[in-house]
């Protein structure tokens, strides 16, 4: 009963951030999603309809590395970062998808920061 409230919570919170926040080809949406393990990222052309760059904490180079799960949603937010910048993506906005604005989504969010995206 417990986690359908939470569920149902979480979706009303991302259902009033979907309504103001849409990504576009030059400012594409950085989607945060969250599991009890692993963390994944897309950068999201809502225009189209289609993912442009994606990351999670399942890459070979993030996956093998004994860390807690913040520092590893610092790893997919640098990679998400250099991913963007390769594909000529410097602005996004961010979604983060109905979670609280700690922990290792903050953690994602800086470190996307640090590794040049602008949002």
């Amino acid at each position: 009963m417990a986690n359908n409230r939470k569920a149902y919570r979480r979706n009303r919170i991302k259902n009033r951030i979907r309504k103001i926040v849409s990504g576009t080809p030059t400012r594409p949406r950085l989607s945060v999603f969250r599991s009890n393990r692993d963390i994944y990222v897309q950068l999201i052309d809502d225009v189209a309809g289609v993912t442009l760059v994606s990351a999670s904490s399942k890459l070979p180079g993030i996956a093998d590395q004994k860390v807690t799960k913040c520092e590893k949603s610092a790893l997919v937010g640098k990679e998400i970062a250099q991913r963007a910048i390769n594909a000529g993506i410097n602005e996004v906005v961010f979604d983060r998808n109905g979670y609280l604005y700690h922990g290792r989504v903050k953690s994602l969010a800086d470190a996307a920061r640090e590794g040049g995206l602008k949002f």
